[in-house]
């Protein structure tokens, strides 16, 4: 292969034939019997990392071809639905070839705990949508589950070479990351995280024409189409890839073709809005809620959406010395506005969409978002069912027990109560929750500590709290 790209972005092939690369790639894998990790998004650059992997190892003799190549691909549950389909189908031909050939490659599908997803932290907890000072969902949804899978492969193999499809040309950020973790003299670098892992980057000198010189003009060895990959990027025009996320180092990926649907750590989502200009105008009430999201972040907006107390009862100010207040999580009034049009846009999504059953929200989630309002936030009118009831054609089984003893009755008769004698309502369902929590115990000391911090948290209304600022000299 000897064909430069078309651009002035020096070529990996101007020095390197591709059987020099395969070389490269038999010799590490032969080299030791640490496992391979594979991170697969889908894209073109993980695609290229794995289809180099896979041509390389197939001329082996079986016998020298046994150390497990494990493929993980993340499925943050709010992945843009176009690709969904596309991951799912090439992880089983990926699987079904491998196995035919005799080759020891498997691909998994990682996820993460209901407990982390998005929805159940932006929904349930309140957490406002991700921004570049509060990333919190790369962690949860990504990191995680990764760590998770590398760190049992490392349990059950002592250390494993983590392969990514990373190039040093996509940023000077990037290169300088891969250039401090390099092992010198070696082709393997450190993980940043764990000691017991390495970091293996074939394509780490190939330019954007290189990836595709390469995928056009070798087709895929597991029966996919390389062409049609091609496709799905000039229908979402400059867009990138989400590459397997492995570090808090790994930049945000809101462009991407291969991210999610809700990310609004990027001003605008091209990527959706070209899948809609080509055709999927399905997408559109999609684009829509994340744009609404991404209002929320608006400097001038966010008191309108968002509490002035953090979810331990504190308050924080600004650091810029104005005494403004910095805001909290979402109020739960806004929450459920926000289940209740996600509800019904996943409804929108399954009429006009190819895909009748695709879920934006899975039951798991409403669950245990139901369980956070009720035992954390105070919705003893217990809202979940009634918003999911008015927007689904059948009920899920919601279960009544352990999710607190007062219901809406009780909380209009203590509202009033609370009116009358001039008393914060959520700090006395606060209180009572507590009780509640504690009952039945053998042991109820833990119920003092409980109580006091309650209490010692901020009460005072907003108005106040700036009243009593300026006030201290």
């Amino acid at each position: 292969m000897s064909t430069r790209p078309l651009t002035k972005e020096p070529s990996v092939f101007d020095t390197r034939s591709i059987s020099d690369i395969y070389e490269e790639i038999r010799s590490v894998y032969v080299s030791d019997d640490r496992p391979w990790v594979i991170g697969y998004s889908g894209g073109k650059d993980s695609t290229t990392a794995l289809q180099l992997v896979w041509n390389a190892l197939l001329p082996l003799p079986e016998e020298k071809r046994k150390k497990p190549v494990y493929v993980i691909s993340s499925d943050t549950f709010v992945e843009t639905p176009a690709i969904v389909d596309y991951i799912d189908d090439t992880l089983a031909k990926i699987n079904e070839v491998a196995k035919r050939e005799h080759l020891p490659i498997s691909a998994t599908k990682l996820f993460p705990l209901t407990n982390d997803t998005f929805w159940v932290n932006l929904l349930g907890r309140g957490y406002p949508a991700p921004s570049k000072v509060f990333r919190w969902c790369t962690e949860r949804l990504k990191i995680k589950p990764a760590d998770r899978f590398i760190l049992d492969k490392v349990s059950e193999h002592g250390e494993i070479i983590l392969v990514l499809g990373v190039r040093k040309s996509e940023s000077a950020n990037r290169a300088q990351m891969m250039n401090l973790y390099k092992i010198k003299g070696k082709l393997l670098s450190r993980h940043s995280e764990f000691p017991q892992s390495f970091v293996y980057t074939p394509i780490e000198d190939f330019s954007v024409d290189d990836v595709w010189l390469y995928l056009l003009q070798n087709p895929s060895p597991w029966g996919g189409n390389n062409r049609d990959l091609l496709a799905l990027y000039k229908n979402a025009s400059e867009a990138g890839e989400c590459p397997l996320v492995v570090d808090k180092d790994t930049p945000p990926c809101g462009n991407s073709r291969f991210g999610c649907w809700v990310c609004t750590l990027v001003r605008e989502d091209k990527s959706v809005q070209a899948l809609i200009d080509n055709g999927e105008v399905w997408l559109e009430p999609l684009l829509e809620y994340r744009n609404m999201l991404a209002e929320t972040q608006i400097p001038e907006k966010k008191r309108l959406y968002r509490e002035y107390k953090r979810r331990d009862g504190t308050v924080k100010f600004h650091r810029d010395g104005s005494g403004a207040v910095t805001p909290g999580p979402y109020k739960l009034e806004y929450c459920k506005t926000l289940l209740d049009k996600l509800l019904k846009i996943q409804n929108q999504v399954r009429e006009q969409g190819p895909d009748p059953n695709l879920t934006l929200i899975r039951p798991e989630e409403l669950h245990l978002i139901r369980r956070i309002w009720r035992m954390e936030r105070g919705d003893w009118n217990d809202t979940v069912p009634k918003i999911y009831r008015q927007n689904a054609v059948e009920d899920l089984k919601w279960i009544d027990e352990d999710l607190g003893a007062y219901s809406a009755k009780e909380a209009a008769l203590l509202e009033k109560i609370c009116a009358k004698h001039e008393v914060p309502l959520r700090l006395v369902t606060k209180l009572l929750d507590v009780e509640y929590q504690v009952q039945g115990m053998s042991r109820r000391s833990s119920v003092y500590s409980k109580i006091g911090s309650v209490l010692g948290e901020e009460w005072r209304s907003e108005d106040e709290i700036l009243n009593d600022r300026q006030k201290v000299p």
